[in-house]
């Protein structure tokens, strides 16, 4: 390492002061009188080439500027009555200027509201006391890649939805994950079939950010497909990082088509996405998802026992891991097996014990420095381009941690987690997490070598009501009355964000929520593949999709009659 330059120390803010306290925190007691002004002379020296970096003009690179747009760019905030699901955070109507395809051409969709969208605020689902900008949300002076590919394939960009504070959670009561987006897209099925006309303005895709199953989780909730998509097929420049190894951005339609075509726009090296590796296939090359699919459903009409090459295998641990109601454990299992076997797959039960220590391996690999991307706004060692406007003020203060416990105590125990990390556990502990992030995904990829897809529960439960802010007996909730009902709730798909293989949500059935046995709530089947083949994935779903169809078109019939 050399050092640049020296500096004189006029006007440092640096004493030796400074420098003991910082030697303390480093558990050094002794510093001798000609060590410590040498090494004073040296911190100032960094010091003052920060600040001259702080100090110079910021850079935005040409082709994330916004998107020429048909009419300039503005943005508003829907009525209460125009928005009864608080699922719109703003509203826009964008369009490009000239589109250089027609894949997505008059489609309308909406981004979750931690992926910039030139022109419109960037909330984060935080108060705007708690980012940098005074007096409001700060704008996005960029265009997500992927919002910019979208608005090139033809689609409409119709707002930003409300999500989590700081997507910090899975669930929905402050906000919720990339839960505005997916419900958004389950009012307009609701809505197209007539069954409600006052849900306001919605839209049929809808792109979400997936970290621990935030695309996942919401999609199983509200019956419709969520995708996260292999780790590094899609760019995340523009969207706000949690931790760059588990950041992904996928796609949430009601149709196996629209996400098929919505991972083919997205998907591709982007050149600013340290996430992307030379795996990742260049814009052009990126294969014709749609294009598959429809070949595939073509194919299926005609062949008997289309299903025939495919082997499905239950993932026995994610049937039992805590916190899978039994109800979701046996919708699942069995919808699984009767549609697959209709469509002549076969269909066997496979073992991975480590499938069990997926979710302490996420956290481990993760939670230590969570709190320097998803809070402080830090890159990751790799050269990355992070919008200058999206980022938690810091420190943090009094009033940061009375927000946020108020408003989502699970950023609190971020910020706390790094702490405990760095100054009360083994040096490397967090690198051998990331060494066991490999053996886990050589598990996996050990158990694709006997099967095509993996099968899992999704979310463990039928969507539940939220927390009552009061809390039992009528008190203040407790963090961990808030905290508490997301406990396991990513046990069968988190695993998947750290390996990196592809993971889809497939709407599967329904069952009722406790205490409210005459509503029927979705029950979502997690499908799993290798890396890189995320369209064999959307080949499986087409399959239970027409295996359903079958079986539930025979089911009256007696064996023989199915024969």
């Amino acid at each position: 390492m050399s050092i640049v330059s020296i500096s004189d120390g006029v006007g440092s803010s640096l004493s030796k002061i400074s420098l003991r306290d910082f030697a303390a925190q480093l558990h050094i007691d002794t510093i001798s009188e000609n060590d410590a002004e040498d090494y004073l002379t040296l911190l100032r020296s960094l010091e003052a080439v920060l600040t001259s970096i702080d100090n110079a003009p910021d850079y935005i690179a040409p082709d994330l500027l916004p998107q020429p747009t048909l009419e300039p760019r503005k943005f508003w905030k829907p009525a209460p009555e125009k928005n009864p699901f608080n699922a719109w955070s703003h509203q826009c109507d964008l369009q490009a200027v000239t589109p250089t395809s027609k894949k997505l051409s008059g489609r309308n969709v909406v981004t979750k509201d931690n992926i910039s969208v030139g022109g419109l605020p960037t909330t984060l689902g935080a108060p705007h006391s708690l980012l940098h900008k005074a007096g409001g949300h700060p704008v996005a002076p960029i265009d997500a890649v992927v919002v910019s590919r979208i608005l090139r394939a033809g689609g409409i960009i119709k707002g930003t939805s409300t999500c989590e504070s700081f997507c910090a959670s899975p669930l929905s009561f402050t906000g919720g994950s990339s839960s505005g987006s997916v419900v958004l897209v389950a009012a307009h099925c609701l809505a197209s079939k007539g069954s409600d006309s006052s849900f306001g303005q919605t839209v049929e895709l809808a792109i979400g950010t997936d970290q621990a199953g935030s695309v996942r989780i919401p999609a199983s909730y509200n019956g419709i497909y969520g995708l996260k998509p292999t780790f590094g097929l899609v760019p995340y420049t523009g969207a706000v990082s949690m931790s760059p190894m588990i950041d992904h951005l996928g796609p949430m339609a009601a149709e196996l088509e629209d996400i098929a075509a919505l991972l083919e726009v997205m998907a591709g090296y982007d050149g600013y996405d340290p996430r992307m590796t030379p795996e990742a296939p260049l814009a052009h090359q990126v294969k014709p998802y749609l294009e598959s699919l429809l070949h595939a459903r073509q194919s299926m009409k005609s062949t008997p026992n289309p299903g025939h090459k495919l082997r499905v295998g239950l993932l026995k641990q994610s049937f039992h891991i805590h916190g899978v109601a039994i109800d979701v454990r046996d919708i699942v299992h069995q919808t699984a097996t009767r549609y697959f076997e209709a469509v002549g797959a076969s269909v066997v039960e496979v073992s991975i014990p480590m499938h069990q220590q997926g979710p302490a391996i996420w956290t481990a690999a993760t939670r230590p420095s969570m709190s320097s991307y998803l809070c402080q706004g830090n890159p990751s060692g790799h050269l990355s381009f992070l919008s200058p406007h999206a980022q938690m003020k810091w420190p943090p203060s009094q009033e940061t941690y009375d927000t946020l416990t108020s408003n989502d105590p699970a950023v609190v125990n971020i910020m706390l987690s790094e702490k405990l990390a760095k100054n009360s556990t083994k040096a490397g502990l967090e690198a051998k997490a990331h060494r066991l992030v490999f053996a886990l995904r050589a598990a996996y990829d050990s158990a694709f070598e006997g099967v095509d897809i993996l099968v899992t529960p999704c979310a463990p439960t039928v969507a539940m009501p939220h927390p009552d802010p009061e809390g039992p007996g009528g008190k203040k909730a407790s963090v961990l009355d808030r905290i508490g009902v997301a406990v396991g709730l990513t046990s069968n798909t988190c695993p998947f964000n750290v390996t990196g293989h592809p993971a889809l949500n497939v709407p599967c059935g329904f069952s009722a929520a406790k205490g409210h046995p005459d509503v029927p709530l979705p029950v979502g089947m997690q499908i799993v593949a290798s890396r890189w083949a995320d369209e064999q994935l959307l080949e499986a779903a087409a399959l239970f999709e027409l295996g359903r169809e079958i079986f539930q078109c025979t089911e009256g019939m007696t064996a023989n009659e199915r024969l």
